[in-house]
């Protein structure tokens, strides 16, 4: 199986540009950040999408571990489409970054014996990106287009025909000499990845034949993807030590595995041996990743909100001030982990932090606040 990546990458240009019109200052003295931040996102670090990485993931249905829902439907379609000798439908993958979206989109290739393309939409600005795409695919092979909800009108427009009939219409020509030529394509199967399926347009959205949601990993699943990951990367590591480096990853099969360097890292350095549990928690306390999954801006927000508002309401924007960061990063980045498990509530009247919260921090939580709730 190939794999074709279409990456837009940056021009020196537009670094120069970019950096022209910044302010002296801002050219010079960059804001500050969390050296640690960056442990627990979900989104792919630039050196988590080279060819070290690649070895990482699994190649077969068999070998993915999680998603045991997914895994069966999707087993049903490669089944009934080798049967019948056609191309798997059209697939909408959609779910937080991080669970393994770009790796069933491989895995779905290599198990129909066909290529794979992988592209992200902001890569697709102008027409040609798309229909040079489309015209050089073979017959059955995958396209996995990332980020599938920010594609511009007119690349969207070209993929319907595309994926309904296999062709695609382009226009000769402008004006009263404008005519249009329709191209045939080799029948391919669309793999979109979204983590935003509702921005998604319906006309879209409706002719993918399927449309499955990626779920958080439990934890005996993302144990057993960081003893996986360990035997490829050959470090030793124990069940017990496994357990605690997965407990800390936020359900999420990427984080597990950079915590899991990060702790080799480590006891590589510190000449540790064979990670076990207590290792792994000394490591990651080190790297401020506490046992329940929080850094220390999550923490942050918890202590600020407590100590400084009694738990709440506080509005979004007071938090983004006393904690330096941008109110659209509380919201989308740190708010949605703290709400799914349950260490913080949305109000009408602005953000509380739960019982569950005080005492996860130490502080013991007020009879009067649940008033408040």
């Amino acid at each position: 199986m190939a794999i074709i990546s279409s990456k837009k990458q940056p021009s020196e240009s537009d670094g120069q540009q970019e950096k022209a019109s910044l302010p002296l200052g801002d050219a010079i003295a960059p804001a500050p950040t969390q050296p640690t931040a960056s442990l627990l996102k979900p989104e792919a670090a630039p050196e988590e999408r080279g060819k070290q990485e690649e070895r990482l993931r699994p190649q077969r249905l068999a070998e993915y571990v999680g998603q045991k829902d997914l895994k069966e439907i999707l087993d049903i379609a490669i089944r009934a489409a080798k049967a019948r000798k056609e191309t798997l439908d059209h697939l909408l993958l959609y779910g937080p970054p991080g669970l393994g979206k770009t790796t069933m989109s491989l895995i779905l290739a290599t198990e129909m014996g066909v290529n794979c393309k992988i592209t992200s939409a902001p890569a697709l600005e102008r027409p040609k990106d798309i229909v040079g795409l489309l015209v050089n695919l073979q017959p059955g092979d995958v396209l996995f287009i990332d980020e599938i909800h920010r594609l511009n009108k007119v690349s969207e427009e070209l993929l319907y025909p595309a994926m309904e009939d296999f062709r695609v219409d382009l226009t000769i020509g402008q004006g009263s000499s404008a005519r249009t030529r329709s191209l045939k394509l080799q029948p391919f199967t669309l793999v979109g990845a979204t983590t935003r399926v509702g921005a998604l347009t319906s006309p879209l959205r409706d002719r993918f034949g399927l449309i499955q949601r990626l779920r958080f990993y439990e934890l005996d699943e993302l144990t057993q993807i960081v003893l996986r990951t360990a035997k490829l990367l050959t470090t030793a590591v124990t069940p017990e030590g496994a357990a605690e480096i997965a407990r800390r990853a936020r359900g999420t099969p990427r984080v597990a595995n950079r915590l899991l360097k990060r702790v080799r890292d480590y006891v590589q350095v510190k000449e540790l041996g064979t990670i076990d549990q207590s290792i792994a928690a000394e490591a990651l306390e080190r790297f401020n990743v506490d046992p329940c999954g929080l850094d220390w801006t999550d923490r942050r927000l918890l202590t600020v909100m407590i100590e400084q508002f009694g738990g709440g309401p506080v509005g979004l924007e007071t938090m983004a001030a006393v904690t330096g960061e941008d109110a659209q990063t509380v919201e989308e980045v740190y708010e949605p982990y703290l709400l799914q498990i349950g260490y913080l509530n949305r109000t009408a009247r602005g953000r509380i932090a739960t019982a569950a919260a005080w005492k996860h921090l130490g502080y013991t939580p007020p009879n009067t606040q649940l008033s408040v709730l």
